[in-house]
Formats: C-alpha cells, structure tokens, sequence
C-alpha cells in the first residue's frame, strides 16, 4: 500500500512521526482527506476528529486549531491541541461541557468575548467527547 511520511506536532512535542496510508482531518473549511501523492496544500485547522490509519491500524484523536500542510508527500499535521481518543479523559471532558454550557446559560450577562471563549470551551469538550466515545 502507498504511503507518504506524517509527522503531528504540537507545542507539547511529537505526537506521531511514520508513514500513513491516510489522514483525516477538520479544517476550518470543512474535512479534508489526505492520500498519498495528494497535491501540495496548506490550510488552518478547525475544531474535530484526526483520523491516521498507518499500518492498517486506525487511530483517532481530538484535534484542535493549527496548520495543516502537505509537500511533496510530506505531511505536517501541527495542531495547536491533539489528544490520542485513549488517553482523552471522558470525566474531564463532560465535566467542562457542563460547566461551559452553564455559563452559556447566562449568556446576556456576557460580554461578546466571554461568549466567544464559553462556545469555544463547549465546541472542544463535545469534540473531546465525541472522540472518545469512538476509542
């Protein structure tokens, strides 16, 4: 099978360094699928699930903010969050959906900023979530 060479980075470190048949991926346009020999690209990264099977095996991962770039079948997937769906802790996870749906609750008492960051707060758990009920 035909692969190109993948390397997540994050300001936490190397998340993953090898080949992968494919990557897939939420942009800030939508989801994009990345196979080997795809043509060079580059575009931010939104708010979802990272899906990179290498090997025949399929991992997931929550995958937040960032830059995604591909040349030359050189991949770099640099988020500015990556959380491997096993070692997401779902407790954390509800619990911050909770406490920001909680603030949303209030929402005309918040300033257009402190909205911003409660719907962002609440986007990141229900992807964090999402991500590993899918484990």
């Amino acid at each position: 099978m035909a692969t190109f060479k993948l390397q997540v980075v994050t300001p936490d470190g190397l998340m993953f360094d090898g080949e992968a048949e494919s990557l897939l991926v939420r942009t800030v346009n939508g989801d994009v699928c990345i196979l080997p020999n795809h043509i060079d690209y580059l575009t931010a990264l939104g708010m979802g699930e990272a899906k990179i099977v290498s090997n025949g095996e399929v991992r997931r991962a929550a995958c937040i903010g960032g830059m995604l770039s591909v040349r030359s079948n050189n991949v770099k997937l640099v988020p500015t969050t990556f959380e491997w769906a096993e070692k997401i802790d779902a407790g954390r996870a509800d619990r911050a959906r909770e406490e920001a749906e909680e603030r949303l609750s209030h929402r005309e008492k918040l300033s257009d900023h402190e909205l911003a960051i409660a719907e962002a707060k609440l986007k990141r758990a229900l992807v964090r979530r999402s991500v590993a009920e899918r484990k």
